[in-house]
């Protein structure tokens, strides 16, 4: 069954494409949660009115994000946390703390889950964090985590 797809679904496509997916799919799961609508031919125009007013939204976050990323690759944000005599922290330093301080010394507000830690930073020391604001502007931010 073709469907017109109203909101991004993961691993079936995003708003306004025409999509061709299994009829329970469509029936059972897209349509009664308003995710989709079955595609007509007066659909296809709305598809893409959809679709160009996608591509404008995207373009215009995409363009914030790279301003975002040039004002932060440079920048060393600064975290204090109690220490140990090795340079083990008591605690760690989690995706929050880091958009606490990036938000304290820059005034960039950053999301804690476009934040990619793999594991909390438990040591001192510089260290890399992966920030990914949009689905093509990934960056990276030096962190300098130091004892109080």
């Amino acid at each position: 069954m073709k469907v017109v797809l109203r909101s991004d679904v993961s691993d079936v496509g995003k708003k306004g494409d025409v999509v061709d997916v299994a009829d329970g799919f469509a029936r059972n799961y897209l349509v009664p949660e308003g995710l989709a609508f079955k595609a007509s031919a007066g659909a296809k125009t709305q598809a893409d009115a959809m679709r160009r007013s996608r591509d404008i939204r995207d373009a215009a976050d995409r363009s914030a994000a790279e301003d975002v990323a040039r004002q932060l690759v440079p920048q060393v944000i600064t975290v204090t946390a109690r220490a140990g005599g090795e340079g083990r922290l008591f605690g760690s330093i989690t995706a929050a703390d880091v958009v606490e301080a990036v938000q304290a010394q820059t005034g960039v507000e950053l999301d804690r889950r476009k934040v990619h830690l793999e594991d909390p930073i438990r040591e001192l020391g510089t260290h890399r964090v992966n920030v990914k604001l949009h689905s093509e502007v990934e960056f990276p931010v030096t962190v300098e985590v130091s004892s109080e």
